[in-house]
């Protein structure tokens, strides 16, 4: 069922009751949907809360960090943990993922280390991409994740790129690109939506419509009546979802990606949620929107509304949730201290994965290099 209207591109599929105001009366049902819950197993539930839980005390402590001047940059998800925590449950081993600024996490849940995870925040030694992208630019070659461009929209068209590779050479395999609600603006939202549709690339493409690209509401990036009807013209299934639902995101991406693998082609989600931090650790958000409205989309907390119905269920207690959060503190910290204790990355990677066979002149620079002592850091 989709909520006010029977088209998908215009509604807001949900499973999860959205006000968080009050609790349950006994017996309740903490959902407004429930022919939609997508009935995922238990232990299959208390992953998902773990790993929600998981990066909502990730974040904080990485803000933290940033203004204590340890790291530089951080960009946060507050608020926006369904989306990429669904749609990791929702893939297969082979399956890719290209992501924008808010779904690092997606890596985390197919198994890539935490510490791997953080050194590519702090650039050193530990760090897989040796220190050489951006921070909160996390990708890894283990997990089929690949690394995010700041410039706004062209990781859309790398990801049918490869679903059209995939496709070709016969893997069974199913791409996932991301973008936010302000790189609809953008060329490459075009290119790769057009291209998908056209040759029915084993795609999902998912708008993560949190209402502000940076300080740009979402109202001055289209006139349409969402971003999910956009679909329409492009030849593909579009579906509007609550992006603070963890279960109806989840029953939507899986969808998606069974027609997808299944060679029905590609899938535009466009998961309304919010933005309740800043949009990085360089921004301040007073500037440009009121507390008020922070305060409308505090309420529909993602966690919380996940929460509400795992007690439900009777899969977490006030016990199980404090214990549960210690657990993960603990895990975190452990990791930060392992990160902050490793060296910067050796001098002579600088020449390393520049050529497959290192011509004369990096060598000749690389045995200058090396005869040198490193000059003492000044910190």
């Amino acid at each position: 069922m989709v909520s006010s209207t029977d088209d998908p591109t215009l509604g807001l599929f949900q499973v999860l009751r959205e006000d968080l105001a009050g609790d349950l009366a006994e017996g309740e049902d903490p959902r407004s949907f429930p022919e939609n819950d997508p009935d995922l197993s238990e232990d299959t539930l208390q992953a998902m809360y773990r790993h929600m839980l998981r990066v909502r005390l990730l974040d904080e402590r990485m803000m933290m960090r940033q203004r204590q001047g340890r790291i530089g940059f951080y960009g946060a998800i507050t608020g926006q943990e369904a989306t990429p925590i669904a749609t990791a449950f929702a893939l297969r081993e082979q399956d890719w993922v290209f992501p924008a600024l808010r779904e690092n996490a997606i890596m985390l849940v197919r198994g890539f280390p935490l510490t791997k995870w953080l050194a590519q925040v702090y650039g050193n030694s530990l760090d897989v991409l040796k220190g050489r992208q951006m921070p909160s630019h996390m990708s890894g070659r283990e997990v089929n994740q690949v690394a995010w461009s700041s410039c706004l929209g062209p990781q859309l068209p790398q990801a049918v790129g490869a679903a059209m590779a995939a496709k070709i050479k016969g893997h069974d395999a199913v791409t996932v690109g991301f973008i936010g609600d302000g790189a609809t603006s953008e060329p490459d939202f075009h290119c790769a939506m057009n291209f998908a549709g056209v040759y029915q690339a084993p795609c999902v493409l998912i708008c993560q419509n949190n209402h502000w690209a940076i300080s740009v509401p979402s109202s001055k990036q289209t006139r349409s009546a969402t971003f999910a009807v956009k679909a329409k013209g492009y030849g593909m299934p579009g579906i509007r979802v609550d992006g603070n639902d963890v279960l109806a995101l989840h029953a939507a991406v899986q969808t998606a990606v069974d027609r997808a693998r299944a060679g029905e082609g590609p899938t535009f989600i466009e998961a309304v949620t919010y933005r309740i931090g800043a949009h990085s650790s360089s921004d301040d958000p007073t500037v440009y929107r009121s507390d008020e409205e922070v305060e409308v989309w505090r309420k529909k907390d993602p966690i919380q509304r996940f929460e509400r119905y795992m007690r439900h269920r009777g899969l977490v207690d006030d016990a199980e949730r404090a214990r549960l959060e210690e657990a993960i503190v603990a895990e975190i910290l452990e990791a930060i201290t392992t990160v902050e204790a490793a060296a910067p990355p050796a001098r002579e990677t600088l020449f390393e994965d520049v050529y497959g066979d290192r011509p004369w002149h990096l060598r000749e620079q690389e045995d200058e290099l090396l005869a040198h002592e490193p000059a003492p850091s000044p910190h």
